[in-house]
């Protein structure tokens, strides 16, 4: 009997190359994209995802579905990434979209419709070990997207078919030529779907999010200038400060006290870091350290380093060596050489 496999489709070459390689394969395929946006919400390129995604459902000649998280999208991801934001931190939406919607809401429907499987286009590899352990395999390279899968767990991993991950970007879309696909030639997506010019405090200032002026300060709390609002910077930025007489990077940012702290390059570097809501996906809880590879973001390398158990579920990380610019936001995700291990939010 054919096992039934629910392709999460995006309009891009990635999903749809997926969907055609399990039909080769033999799976009784099917397809669906998650309506994101409440219409007359959307930003520009949408409508055409979804019709794109439509257009390869029928030329493969698979059923459709277009599963309205547009709620969803907003409560869990959208309205968190700007909360976030405004408090000085800097999020990864892709981090909530995929815990909260593509492997929450997506999966969960799947299950209840009655499909075996859930496939996706992300570039990494599924693979059960000789104990039965479900582990997640990085990519090596550019196009490894295992940073925003850390909390995945063994029933979604069992449950997950990843066709494209072991392979590179221009072989997928020689494939997708190949086969008549008409997203063969789709620009890759952009690292936050929602913000496509990567202007996220024109983003939250036309929702109504805005952050008032205030104070540049020193490590030592001198007072150095005014700032423009909290919400136009990150750790580690060096452009848009103002002059200063020598160069000035962003250690830190105060939002309790609306303070962009700054200082030198070498300001920024550090050993330890603190995560919280921490996922292992072989689903264990540390009681002792561990050794492991750490990335502090999603385009940096991993970096080695002992991760230790703290009160309240938190997790301190030590690195070997010190790494530039930890971000409060963002993810610290954990790698035993290229199978993926966990990872937690920097706080």
């Amino acid at each position: 009997m054919q096992k039934k496999v629910l392709v999460a489709m995006s309009g891009g070459v990635d999903s749809s190359a997926a969907a055609a390689m399990l039909i080769e394969k033999g799976y009784e395929v099917s397809g669906a994209i998650m309506k994101l946006w409440q219409d007359g919400q959307y930003f520009e390129g949408v409508n055409e995802d979804i019709e794109n995604a439509r257009i390869v459902a029928d030329t493969l000649g698979v059923d459709f579905h277009v599963f309205d998280f547009s709620k969803e999208f907003e409560n869990e991801v959208v309205s968190p990434f700007c909360n976030e934001y405004i408090k000085g931190k800097t999020p990864n939406p892709c981090v909530f979209c995929n815990k909260h919607l593509k492997f929450g809401a997506f999966f969960e429907k799947a299950m209840e419709m009655g499909f075996d499987y859930i496939a996706t286009g992300h570039y990494a590899k599924v693979i059960c070990d000789d104990n039965g352990k479900y582990n997640l395999h990085c990519k090596q390279g550019a196009k490894d997207q295992s940073y925003v899968l850390y909390n995945l767990n063994q029933d979604i991993l069992s449950h997950l078919l990843l066709p494209v991950g072991g392979l590179e970007k221009d072989v997928i879309r020689q494939y997708a030529k190949k086969a008549g696909l008409p997203t063969f030639d789709r620009p890759d997506s952009q690292e936050i779907c929602f913000i496509p010019d990567k202007d996220y405090a024109r983003f939250l200032s036309n929702r109504g999010y805005n952050t008032p002026v205030g104070d540049f300060v020193s490590k030592n709390g001198d007072i150095m200038g005014k700032h423009k609002g909290i919400m136009h910077y990150t750790v580690g930025q060096r452009k848009g400060l103002g002059a200063f007489g020598s160069p000035k990077f962003v250690l830190s940012i105060n939002g309790e006290n609306n303070q962009v702290i700054l200082g030198e390059n070498d300001d920024l570097f550090t050993a330890t870091l603190v995560c919280d809501n921490v996922n292992f996906l072989d689903g264990r809880t540390l009681t002792e350290p561990l050794k492991a590879g750490i990335k502090i973001r999603y385009s940096a390398k991993a970096e080695s380093g002992v991760i230790s158990p703290l009160e309240d579920g938190k997790y301190r990380v030590v690195f070997d060596i010190p790494v530039r610019a930890v971000t409060p936001g963002q993810s610290a995700v954990f790698y035993d050489g290229d199978i993926l291990l966990g990872g937690g939010k920097i706080i």
